[in-house]
């Protein structure tokens, strides 16, 4: 599978960055959103510590920013997410599960509140415009919806704070987590929020103007070369070790939150008109399954995602990666719930993984 070539067609999009990550010595793409996201530079476990080091710079605007607009937004918003927006304020951002009237989850993006008729859903991998354009239709619902022209650039690493302000002041210092101000670079205000896809500390910047894409890129690079940056991405070992869900892995819209650990997401006793909280409120101690983690005291193969006990499947693999921080092998799995009740481990391949809860602990893994 290692030697597959990738062919790129006008379906799969370039970003504003692209040039600049080809010329950093991208070795990886992946596909989201329809768009190329960058995955490997030197090595999954060299990028990994590095930026558990130093500082990253990702081009993640394949994060596209489905924005929805006018007089009816904040209602079609609140269809969508069973958790209560009302006290959002602008420039906040929310975690913000989007689940259908099944239960199902068909998005988890963050929910960033731009102004009162003014909302953008940084999105995960999957065509949320449509769904929100259909239920504006058929809701006869007054807003405009649009992929706005935003190209998300992430910066990841112990080191990001000291980078963003050198680049945009001292201002971006008092930014606090989920939270976002307006700052200017080269006359150009742009969003900058403390946020991001690692547990290492960043920011995010929403540039709003893509002639701007690689003056920006050039000056985090010349004003970290003291901070040891380099081009980056999401990381596997990182992601799991931290025990961040990445939808279309880990979680698909077969899974309710209940089961995945994103119950404190949502607002079941809120007075809310959200689409699917009359199924979650009667799913509640209902599920039969459960997000967890498996550690493993050896590298391990494999074979199937599935994990069989008798005749009867009874977890699901859905992303693994060797952990050299923990020297071992951990696991996310979606487990059944009465399995659980009863096992503290799972055997797979003749060897035992303990069952843990998220994301791993040193005391977790052992």
């Amino acid at each position: 599978m290692n030697d597959k070539i990738l062919s790129i067609s006008r379906r799969l999009r370039s970003t504003p960055f692209t040039r600049r990550v080809e010329a950093a010595g991208v070795k990886a793409y992946t596909v989201y959103n329809h768009m190329l996201l960058p995955t490997i530079f030197e090595s999954v476990e060299d990028d990994y510590w590095h930026l558990c080091e130093h500082a990253q710079v990702w081009d993640v605007s394949c994060q596209r920013q489905i924005a929805v607009k006018g007089p009816d937004s904040q209602r079609l918003v609140q269809m969508m997410t069973p958790r209560d927006i009302r006290r959002a304020v602008p420039g906040q951002g929310l975690y913000a599960p989007l689940c259908a009237g099944n239960g199902g989850i068909l998005n988890d993006p963050i929910l960033i509140k731009i102004s009162a008729d003014h909302w953008w859903f940084s999105i995960a991998d999957s065509d949320i415009k449509l769904w929100a354009s259909g239920l504006a239709s058929g809701y006869g619902l007054n807003v405009e919806i649009i992929e706005a022209d935003i190209w998300p650039l992430a910066v990841q690493g112990p080191k990001a704070e000291e980078l963003i302000v050198r680049v945009f002041g001292e201002e971006a210092r008092d930014i606090r987590f989920f939270r976002s101000k307006m700052l200017d670079f080269r006359g150009r205000r742009m969003m900058v929020a403390r946020s991001g896809y690692s547990k290492q500390g960043g920011f995010e910047i929403y540039l709003n103007d893509s002639d701007l894409a690689e003056p920006l890129w050039d000056e985090l690079f010349e004003m970290g070369r003291d901070l040891n940056v380099k081009a980056g991405a999401p990381n596997l070992i990182e992601r799991i070790e931290s025990g961040l869900i990445s939808y279309g892995n880990d979680i698909t819209d077969e899974h309710n939150p209940f089961e995945c650990g994103l119950d404190t997401y949502i607002d079941l006793d809120a007075d809310i008109e959200a689409l699917s909280l009359p199924t979650l409120r009667a799913l509640v101690g209902k599920h039969a399954n459960q997000l967890v983690g498996l550690s493993f005291d050896q590298p391990m193969e494999f074979h199937s995602s599935e994990v069989i006990l008798g005749n009867r499947v009874i977890a699901n693999i859905s992303s693994q990666v060797w952990s050299p921080r923990f020297r071992k092998h951990l696991a996310l799995a979606m487990v059944k719930r009465d399995y659980l009740a009863s096992h503290s481990e799972v055997e797979i391949n003749g060897q035992q993984g303990r069952i843990t809860d998220l994301p791993f602990t040193h005391s977790a893994t052992g």
